[in-house]
């Protein structure tokens, strides 16, 4: 099997038509979804949030094959992901793709997690502190996009379970937990 760095790519990934839109819709919605789950596999195992169409993103191209996906399969496959929900276009031009490996919702049920499994319940944290701080080690908050992170830091705050607070500047933006 071959590997991208630490990660096990599919046996599908040495397969050349997998590298061209199939055009017979059954074929071709087997191969969206293959493509799907590998992207969400890979931009969860290498902590990746964004993927930029334009550039060389490792799972396009496979030179062992020497075949690359055409941008016109790059935006149907991101696309697919955003149709899913597991996904989002950044930009009106659609060239910048925010990847959620997790949903918005299951990274708030995440970070509740967390806070409860390090007895953080009614204590206050940096937004930092979420995403490198020595308590998220080890786990999927670590190193997170802030932009997902505030979007479930949000979505907690609506449902009552903390509140967000702004400090001076970016970097000191607070969390009061109230779990």
């Amino acid at each position: 099997m071959q590997k991208l760095g630490d990660f096990k790519l599919p046996h599908f990934f040495n397969y050349p038509p997998y590298f061209t839109l199939q055009p017979v819709r059954d074929t071709r919605e087997k191969q969206v979804q293959l493509w799907k789950e590998l992207i969400l596999d890979y931009c969860k195992t290498q902590k990746i949030f964004v993927i930029q169409l334009e550039d060389d993103f490792p799972l396009f191209t496979n030179p062992a094959i020497e075949r690359s996906l055409s941008h016109e399969a790059r935006a149907a496959f991101l696309s697919a992901l955003v149709l899913d929900g597991r996904a989002e276009w950044m930009d009106k031009s659609r060239r910048k793709c925010l990847i959620l490996w997790h949903r918005i919702q299951d990274w708030a049920d995440l970070i509740l997690h967390f806070v409860k499994e390090n007895g953080l319940e009614d204590s206050v944290m940096t937004v930092e502190e979420i995403r490198t701080g020595i308590e998220s080690r080890g786990t999927d908050l670590h190193g997170m996009d802030r932009t997902v992170l505030m979007r479930a830091l949000k979505l907690l705050e609506q449902k009552g379970k903390l509140a967000v607070f702004k400090g001076t500047s970016a970097d000191d933006e607070g969390v009061k937990f109230s779990v």
